[in-house]
């Protein structure tokens, strides 16, 4: 037998959590000393191993309780309901996964974030996905699916994304100087390169993006990220200057 103390000091499980579990029943100690201070022996320190491994598999503690006291517990039908379970939460993490990075990255674009706003914008695009790939399939060819992929997606921190992010990020920041100001030529020649590398000599692809970026509905049919038209037209006609020189 060993005290409530000297099992906090070996399983790192607070007096508190033991206290509990011993008032719902889950684990009631093997005995007491004369002080009233709980024991507990080998088995229910094997309980109690059992009892934090299921819930690091996310069983609640009635569920717990009713697996370790029911003889009859079909373990089959009970793990699969977990895992169902489990599955359903992961897409509800990796929604909110994705969803930080796009705000993140609205962040950098913007300077701001509008939640309201930008949820929204999350539910219209949750509602639409069979809608946006009709919207696709009308603006592109087949063909295109490859280089519709390349496209940098606010929902994603790959390296490529991070850096378009960053490009329209400092252009905006720069707006107010002057679409032939140097700054934003240089930025215009980065973006110039970067088109090249990413996309190479695909003009009449890049022709039906940009065809598609400048039309607000457009963009929003296919599930582009908005950005301002004032935005918009100061890239074209910095695009424009630094093509001509």
């Amino acid at each position: 037998m060993i005290s409530i103390k000297e099992v906090t000091k070996q399983t790192g499980i607070s007096v508190r959590t033991l206290r509990y579990y011993d008032e719902i029943n889950l684990l009631p100690p093997a005995g007491k000393t004369e002080g009233g201070h709980r024991l507990y022996g080998e088995k229910e320190l094997k309980k109690l191993q059992e009892i934090q491994f299921l819930k690091t598999l996310g069983f609640n503690l009635k569920e717990i309780d009713d697996m370790l006291s029911n003889e009859n517990w079909d373990w089959a039908q009970g793990l699969e309901n977990q895992l169902n379970y489990i599955m359903k939460e992961k897409e509800k993490i990796l929604e909110i996964e994705s969803t930080l990075k796009g705000l993140m990255n609205g962040l950098t674009i913007d300077g701001k974030i509008d939640l309201v706003y930008v949820n929204k914008l999350i539910q219209l695009y949750k509602q639409d996905t069979e809608k946006r790939k009709l919207y696709k399939e009308q603006y592109f060819h087949s063909h295109d699916s490859e280089l519709l992929d390349l496209l940098p997606n606010m929902n994603r921190n790959d390296p490529d994304t991070l850096e378009w992010i960053a490009l329209i990020g400092q252009l905006k920041q720069h707006m107010n100087k002057g679409s032939d100001a140097p700054e934003i030529q240089r930025i215009i020649r980065r973006i110039h390169e970067k088109t090249i590398e990413t996309f190479g000599d695909n003009e009449g692809f890049l022709d039906k993006v940009w065809e598609v970026r400048k039309s607000p509905e457009k963009s929003r049919e296919v599930g582009f990220y908005p950005i301002e038209q004032d935005m918009l037209d100061f890239f074209e006609k910095a695009w424009d200057i630094f093509m001509e020189n």
